[in-house]
């Protein structure tokens, strides 16, 4: 089966209130457990997924028309995220713990005893990714992150790949169960009216979601049009641009342009951090040889036939819009497999037409905008809405570079210096995130260390006896956590 299976029962508004139920009944319980042991669940989760993957690869490549390759990679990022996050909630540090004690001579009068960490949030919803059937969907980041967080999850299942959906979901809820975590820790729901009803409902805390800017919008403004309004961390659209210097367009143009095609063509367009524009100087481009180079990448299908017909729809607004021409145009084979298109504008029709060609367009197709003087870099990067990425290929010392890359730093959550947004890392430097409509929440990343810290809250204890004190602001520091104490950041153990 390669297309939405709409077959599939959806989950009930009963059973979706029992399921968030279990969630809160179960949610003092997970986050009780030391950070140590929390880090044990996740990589037995880890481990079981690993176990299984010669069930699940097959299965999701029965849901969608990615390859054996790219699936088996993918499933090793999810459960890499999994063992990741496991390592960061060891360290302790994600906690924040800082203790001032009781100082009588404190200069603006007498401190009481301050005692801050940081306390999982509750029950999460989270909405899994069409384009990662792994690692983007069941346990991927977002569940990851919000497990490590001490906070139980409720997925909402993607109809893209609703089988593996459902059979991750099994897997990840048995060893749960048989590493220790209380019932109700995960669950997977189906169905669109359960996602809402999910959002809605007044015991989930936060949502993380990954799709569409037209879903996640309408998703947003109900998460925050709650009685009681909650975060919604959602992930919604960006074209990642990419600048290129004068100078450097005439040192390395060849290397520029092949790791250009590479990169917008990579997974047939099917990532959130394609480079979607590409900025270079009038009258360097070799129409012919950028031609030869795009029609040489091979064709593949998109994920299913809504997504492909979700591309074909933007591909020809894009195509319509007077400034635009084709540069290499694409092709859908009989089967469905695509070639990448490669479109033309200046940067005046850029600047004129912004709401249309900086329009994220989802698959193999990206935009190369030729520009007179390098100050339309400037102009352009002033004009960008929000991005998750943004590029800059420069020389050491052009004198553009440091204006345009303070602009970029206000417009994007990762810049990039003469490399490719399409590589995402999962470290603890990573930032994945970016102001609208790049993301709702500009403060926060999806992926990496910081990921946990969504789904967190700062609580402060004053005075507060030292028996009746969470276990990581205690005196004696029984978890051996670092910790912030009268200001002075200690490490661990002797020390406490």
């Amino acid at each position: 089966m390669t297309d939405i299976d709409t077959n599939f029962p959806e989950t009930s508004f009963l059973e979706v209130s029992d399921v968030v139920e279990r969630a809160v009944d179960a949610s003092p319980r997970w986050r009780a457990l030391d950070p140590s042991n929390r880090a044990e669940v996740l990589r037995a989760v880890a481990d079981r997924l690993d176990l299984a993957g010669a069930e699940l690869v097959p299965l999701a490549i029965s849901e969608s028309h990615l390859t054996e390759t790219r699936l088996r990679g993918e499933l090793f990022r999810t459960t890499f995220q999994l063992r990741f996050l496991a390592g960061v909630i060891d360290e302790g540090d994600y906690l924040q713990a800082c203790i001032d004690t009781a100082d009588e001579s404190w200069p603006l009068g007498p401190r009481p005893d301050l005692r801050r960490l940081l306390r999982p949030l509750g029950p999460v919803a989270v909405f899994a990714a069409s384009n990662f059937p792994f690692a983007f969907s069941v346990a991927g980041g977002d569940s990851a992150s919000a497990l490590a967080a001490g906070c139980p999850v409720v997925l909402k299942a993607h109809p893209g790949h609703r089988q593996l959906s459902a059979r991750c979901g099994a897997i990840v809820c048995a060893a749960l169960r048989d590493a220790g975590a209380p019932d109700g820790t995960f669950a997977v729901v189906e169905g669109d009216k359960a996602g809402r009803e999910l959002v809605t409902h007044p015991d989930i805390s936060a949502v993380a979601f990954t799709g569409s800017a037209k879903v996640g919008r309408m998703l947003f403004d109900i998460a925050a049009g709650r009685l009681r309004p909650i975060p919604f961390y959602g992930e919604l659209g960006s074209v990642n641009p990419v600048f290129v210097t004068m100078r450097a367009a005439a040192a390395r143009l060849d290397e520029v342009l092949s790791g250009f095609v590479a990169s917008f063509s990579l997974g047939v367009g099917q990532f959130c951090t394609q480079p979607g524009i590409l900025l270079l100087p009038v009258g360097v481009l070799d129409y012919d040889r950028i031609r030869t180079m795009v029609v040489a990448q091979p064709s593949a299908r998109l994920l299913n036939d809504r997504v492909d017909a979700a591309f074909q729809e933007g591909l020809e607004a894009l195509l319509h819009r007077p400034s635009v021409e084709v540069l290499a145009e694409g092709s859908r084979q009989p089967d469905g497999a695509r070639t990448p298109t490669l479109l033309r504008s200046s940067v005046g029709g850029l600047l004129s037409d912004a709401e249309h060609l900086l329009a994220e367009c989802f698959g193999p197709v990206s935009l190369v905008v030729e520009y007179e003087e390098e100050s339309h870099l400037i102009e352009v990067a002033k004009m960008l809405e929000g991005q998750l990425t943004a590029t800059v290929h420069g020389e050491l010392d052009d004198e553009v570079v440091p204006e345009l890359l303070d602009l970029l730093a206000d417009k994007a959550g990762r810049i990039i210096w003469n490399g490719w947004p399409t590589s995402l890392a999962v470290t603890w430097a990573m930032q994945h995130g970016g102001p609208y409509p790049a993301t709702t929440s500009p403060l926060h990343t999806s992926v990496g260390a910081a990921a946990i810290g969504r789904f967190l809250r700062p609580v402060t204890y004053q005075g507060m006896p030292d028996h009746l004190l969470p276990a990581a602001v205690r005196e004696q520091n029984p978890l051996h956590l670092p910790r912030r104490v009268d200001g002075e950041y200690r490490i661990a153990s002797g020390q406490d």
